[in-house]
């Protein structure tokens, strides 16, 4: 287990609320950005230009891709772009959760940017993928996203 991925007791866990939303950084190459197309969820995209960002005001998993060199190099996993997102406390309040995406060449490295955010914000790192990711990964978190905001069809009420 990497020094950075911490456990989360399931009762500091906030369950989010609302509908389905996910927040993204995808950079020009957007790899994540049709990636995030594909699971059909609510999305809000973080500027690509790191003197911009946005305000998300409801419960949102956080998707980022890695960045870093690999081995011993974990500085810069963590796009700047994110981290200008998360400078706004409102951002970082309604984040529940985190899945990141890497290079598994990378080794112990790989979507290190997933553990490092979910330390830095004590919420749950939820799943890590490589590159494009699989059609197997989009229905693994698909699944995840749906029972992680325990959303179940209305139960009808009997009289």
């Amino acid at each position: 287990m990497h020094k950075d991925i911490i456990k989360i007791n399931n009762a500091d866990i906030i369950k989010p609320i609302g509908e389905i939303c996910v927040v993204y950084f995808s950079s020009t190459s957007n790899n994540t950005h049709k990636f995030i197309q594909k699971l059909g969820f609510t999305n809000f995209r973080i500027p690509t230009e790191i003197d911009q960002t946005i305000s998300v005001n409801q419960d949102y998993v956080l998707f980022s891709p890695t960045y870093s060199g690999g081995g011993e190099f974990t500085s810069g996993a963590v796009p700047k772009q994110v981290i200008n997102f998360l400078n706004k406390k409102e951002n970082r309040e309604s984040c529940r959760g985190v899945i990141a995406s890497g290079n598994t060449n990378f080794g112990d490295t790989f979507a290190i940017a997933g553990p490092i955010l979910s330390k830095k914000l004590n919420v749950p790192l939820l799943y890590q993928f490589e590159l494009l990711g699989t059609t197997k990964d989009v229905e693994q978190i698909q699944k995840i996203l749906i029972n992680f905001w325990n959303q179940e069809p209305e139960k009808k009420r009997i009289n």
